[in-house]
């Protein structure tokens, strides 16, 4: 997961008891577009006919959730993990860890049936090496932000100007009107929140700064992006602490050594053969991770998850709609993947689409169980999304529900992941989230297990993310969740309009 704005360590034991809950229900657990609601391993012409004839089978749902595991979403984790290993310890965009997980993800999906495609976009690259502040001759430690422009090779030394002014203002650098009365030339000292932090740095450098700092709202590393916001300037980040440390007009030295590179990445896409061509769900998870580790969890927990749906699906279920995975590139650099695929996607393609369902870390260490607040009924920052979108919320609050959660919870519908370019396109979205830096609460913890007051994610954009980073129990109960919904939706729009 980008980030753009400011449950127990469970492990499922084996799949004998999901199998004897789901079996005891007369599921069927073998490839769905080749088996029977009778029993497992038969055939029939009825369900044969109805995929060639592109009619939806009511019992797919069902099916398809009894079919997908956490275990065999574990496997492809566990591929994945191999190949950040052999390729510099990540499977960062731009990166021949990036291009052999594509690989991977790719050949598993021609082995299912599907034909696939891996269409390539233009995209910015970041590295950053020195990252140096001082303050009043003391070294402040900082980091960089994603996308940030350099600074000249000695740095740029000037005074420190904190944003807003007043005491009494609640603004974090969001509004021209923060920077009013600044001096020209100084560093902008403004606190992470309510806006991109590329507009808080192209604000301030409209208004005659020099560069940025930004204050993080906790005492964490603040792993954050300018994204592709133009005209911004030199941008950096310090911890909670830190920054409330610094005073206006501090003599301070921000050095930033970075580089940005114009570069080629793709995503991957795959479709079902059969169901209308006309009414297509999709469903997407990003398969890149940042730079500082493997990405187990961010993401390829969504993406390992939903390559297990994908492969218990089949090429050719009996579906009323065709359904299509997608596995974004550059997510984490700004959602440049999903970005570039709607741009190239003519508008009457576009409205094809029925909606998007969208999967980015479900599997976080100390878990919550977390649905994107479609109609915004939670109050949660996010806007209502298109229509449709509270369909979508939904359907995947009972499908968790279902798999065993009890009381899942509403999270913003803020655009940080790869639904953001959907819904700015008029497509009804949702998903499934496990959680990232925020905290978990005690009234969580007490619903769900896990630690309060300590993030769903302490690996979150670090080194740590790896096999070791999982609640295998959440990942067993969203994938089986996603199941639910992609199949429900396959079959059923019900709730989602016709554009």
């Amino acid at each position: 997961m980008t980030g753009t704005t400011g449950g127990r360590r469970g492990w499922w034991p084996g799949t004998g008891t999901r199998l004897a809950r789901v079996l005891g229900a007369g599921v069927a657990v073998v490839a769905l577009a080749a088996c029977s609601p009778a029993g497992p391993g038969t055939a029939t012409m009825e369900t044969e006919d109805a995929a060639s004839a592109g009619q939806a089978d009511p019992g797919l749902p069902d099916r398809l959730a009894g079919a997908v595991s956490g275990d065999g979403a574990f496997a492809h984790l566990q591929e994945l993990e191999r190949i950040a290993d052999a390729n510099d310890g990540n499977r960062a965009i731009a990166t021949p860890g990036y291009d052999a997980s594509i690989d991977y993800v790719s050949g598993k999906l021609r082995e299912a049936g599907y034909e696939v495609q891996t269409p390539s976009f233009d995209v910015r690259t970041f590295t950053a090496g020195d990252a140096r502040l001082t303050v009043a001759d003391a070294p402040v430690p900082t980091e960089v932000l994603s996308f940030s422009p350099a600074t000249p090779p000695g740095g740029l030394t000037a005074p420190l100007s904190i944003r807003p002014k007043a005491p009494q203002d609640t603004g974090s650098g969001c509004e021209a009107a923060d920077y009013t009365g600044m001096p020209a030339g100084a560093i902008a000292v403004v606190e992470r929140g309510t806006c991109p932090f590329g507009q808080k740095s192209q604000l301030a450098g409209a208004a005659g700064a020099v560069a940025v700092i930004v204050t993080n709202t906790e005492d964490a590393a603040l792993s954050a992006t300018l994204g592709e916001t133009t005209d911004v300037i030199p941008t950096a980040g310090v911890q909670k602490t830190a920054g409330a440390a610094l005073r206006d007009g501090q003599q301070a030295t921000l050095l930033l050594d970075t580089t940005i590179q114009q570069q080629t990445s793709r995503n991957v896409i795959a479709e079902t053969s059969t169901g209308d061509p006309n009414r297509v769900v999709m469903a997407g998870a990003h398969l890149d991770g940042v730079p500082e580790g493997a990405g187990i969890n961010d993401n390829g927990s969504g993406s390992a998850a939903l390559l297990e749906v994908a492969q218990k699906l089949g090429s050719a279920p009996p579906a009323g709609q065709k359904v299509r995975f997608a596995w974004w590139g550059a997510e984490e650099i700004g959602l440049v993947g999903a970005t570039r695929y709607m741009e190239a996607l003519a508008e009457p393609d576009r409205a094809k689409v029925a909606l998007y369902l969208n999967f980015d870390m479900v599997a976080s260490p100390n878990s919550a169980y977390l649905v994107y607040d479609g109609d915004d009924s939670d109050d949660l920052g996010g806007e209502p999304g298109p229509p449709g979108s509270e369909t979508v919320e939904r359907v995947l609050t009972e499908s968790l529900v279902a798999a065993g959660v009890q009381g899942p919870e509403g999270t913003a519908f803020d655009g940080r992941s790869d639904y953001g370019p959907f819904i700015e396109a008029g497509i009804p979205a949702g998903g499934l989230f496990t959680g990232a830096e925020e905290k978990k609460t005690p009234e969580q913890a007490q619903k769900w297990g896990g630690t309060a007051g300590q993030s769903y994610d302490p690996c979150y954009h670090t080194a740590c993310d790896r096999l070791t980073n999982l609640d295998r129990t959440a990942l067993d109960r969203n994938v089986t969740a996603m199941g639910a919904s992609v199949g429900r939706f396959a079959v059923d729009l019900t709730g989602v309009p016709t554009r």
